[in-house]
């Protein structure tokens, strides 16, 4: 249990109380009232007793009232209570594991189409909509190609020195000719070799500072959009995969829920602040639980996220997986889930690697 000074406020009653409160909230959504407790509590008590500890409960700050008469439902600091000090978590149960390793257990080569089915069976499993953040590909590039697809597209070619390639669509400066992608590529073949996509950015800007004669306008143009592909800005390779935001929506939403579920999506939509996604995990291994504001990336939306780093083989994190949801999610259940899954994609990209 939790060292929170407010376990030292509730004697067995009020932490009884509490934690059926918070717990049939979970399971309905609903407000509890006092009359429900009386049918459930480990001890034969009055619904007017309970009230009182209900009272007592809402001067800590723990549940709060919707409506005037009705029952009581967890705050967020009630919540956040709850799940640091009372949650009861298992392991996740044969079906749940089997819907996400029959994703991982095919020939597909792309790790990012792996990882989307990955984000699609969790989405299903859990009920809510996840999301999976990608890794770079790290290893050193080898040889980076040019090709024009017509006068707003072209293709860049990335070849990897452990034989992994990439293809990129992108829209180039106006004015390409055949000679200043063939200029741009010779430029960046001349500097690439040893570095990460990661590096490159930076090799690229120096070089192109202290190189500006060698290279002529139109072939910089070109070496910085492409630039800007690589390093995902806005570009359709977006490392945030996010599936099952239907899940989000029921019939039975008021509308302020919908409001905040509809902030929540544009968030998605614009997938930003994918950096900060990553950040949430810092702390090394396991899962982290942000409840409605202490969620820094959708708080706008009072949601819940479950998050996950995974690591690869030298044990260094490089992605996350997680679940987002109302403040009601099934903490229980989610959390051994997206658990498993951050681990199970760890060995998978450990093993190919």
């Amino acid at each position: 249990m939790s060292k929170n000074p407010l376990f030292d406020e509730m004697n067995e009653r009020s932490l009884e109380v509490f934690r059926r409160v918070v717990e049939g909230y979970l399971e309905t959504g609903a407000p509890v009232g006092s009359r429900t407790l009386t049918r459930s509590m480990s001890e034969k008590v009055s619904a007017a007793t309970i009230r009182n500890v209900m009272q007592d409960l809402e001067f800590l700050g723990l549940l709060g009232s919707p409506h005037i008469s009705a029952g009581r439902v967890p705050t967020q600091s009630g919540l956040r209570l709850f799940v640091d000090g009372l949650l009861e978590v298992s392991s996740p149960n044969n079906d749940d594991r089997s819907k996400i390793e029959e994703t991982l257990g095919t020939n597909e080569s792309d790790v990012g189409t792996l990882l989307d089915r990955v984000g699609s069976a969790l989405s299903g499993v859990t009920h809510g909509a996840s999301l999976v953040l990608t890794p770079k590909h790290e290893a050193p590039i080898r040889h980076v190609e040019f090709v024009s697809l017509g006068p707003d597209r072209a293709l860049v070619v990335l070849v990897f020195g452990d034989g992994h390639v990439e293809n990129r669509i992108f829209t180039p400066p106006p004015g390409q000719t055949p000679s200043s992608m063939r200029e741009a590529a010779n430029f960046l073949n001349s500097i690439v070799e040893g570095h990460t996509l990661s590096e490159l950015g930076r090799v690229i800007q120096r070089e192109i500072a202290s190189r500006r004669q060698e290279i002529d306008t139109l072939a910089r143009d070109l070496v910085e959009s492409g630039a800007a592909v690589w390093t995902n800005e806005g570009e359709p390779t977006e490392r945030l995969i996010v599936r099952g935001r239907g899940n989000l929506l029921s019939s039975d939403e008021s509308g302020e829920d919908l409001e905040r579920i509809r902030a929540l999506f544009d968030d998605l939509e614009r997938k930003r602040d994918i950096a900060e996604f990553l950040e949430l995990t810092e702390g090394g291994e396991g899962v982290r639980i942000f409840i409605g504001s202490e969620n820094k990336l959708f708080s706008l939306s009072g949601s819940s996220l479950v998050v996950s780093p995974y690591m690869n083989a030298d044990r260094k994190i490089i992605g996350a997986v997680g679940v987002i949801g109302p403040t009601r999610l099934n903490y229980g259940r989610v959390v051994p889930i997206v658990d498993y899954t951050a681990q199970l994609i760890g060995r998978m990209l450990s093993d190919r690697s």
